[in-house]
């Protein structure tokens, strides 16, 4: 799966060229000999002002379409053929919504120690989930991503407002 992560870590340098916060993410279905890449994408939160917009969820929405393409009957059951890579792990909704479609798979690269569904909150464990997850696949790539990213300014992020003095 090295060989997935590298198109992951690509698009997660498109989002950084898109001043998104760089996480990429492909879906690759099928067995060894055999895979597929059915979707790809990045963030896209800041492009499109909705909050909801992670590649997570950018990549289930292109692999139902796959699956509708491609006569996948109900087009849910592609899921549990799915391995997905991400370049950082998933946050709590996006996890818990890879499990609730029944993913095969989730290989993230660098661990997300404020919103990660493993690291922060064992989502898995919550929905009672064997689905395996690993994370640490190029995360040191993943990482400096990141930390490049967060050294710029975000420009669809609010204005900060000056707090009122406590009377």
């Amino acid at each position: 799966m090295e060989r997935f992560m590298e198109d992951a870590l690509q698009q997660a340098r498109i989002a950084n060229d898109l001043k998104e916060v760089p996480v990429g993410c492909v879906f690759v279905r099928g067995d060894t000999e055999d895979n597929e890449i059915i979707a790809r994408g990045c963030n896209l939160v800041n492009e499109t002002k909705n909050a909801t917009r992670h590649v997570e969820f950018i990549c289930i929405d292109q692999a139902l379409d796959y699956a509708r393409r491609n006569n996948v009957i109900p087009p849910e059951a592609i899921f549990s053929s799915v391995t997905v890579i991400v370049t950082v792990e998933p946050c709590i909704m996006c996890a818990a919504a890879l499990i609730e479609l029944g993913v095969k798979e989730i290989i993230y690269g660098c661990q997300n120690d404020r919103f990660g569904g493993c690291t922060v909150l064992g989502v898995a464990g919550l929905l009672s989930s064997c689905i395996p997850i690993r994370g640490g696949v190029r995360d040191t790539e993943a990482m400096e991503l990141l930390k490049e990213f967060y050294k710029g300014e975000n420009p669809s992020a609010p204005t900060p407002k000056p707090r009122q003095a406590k009377k």
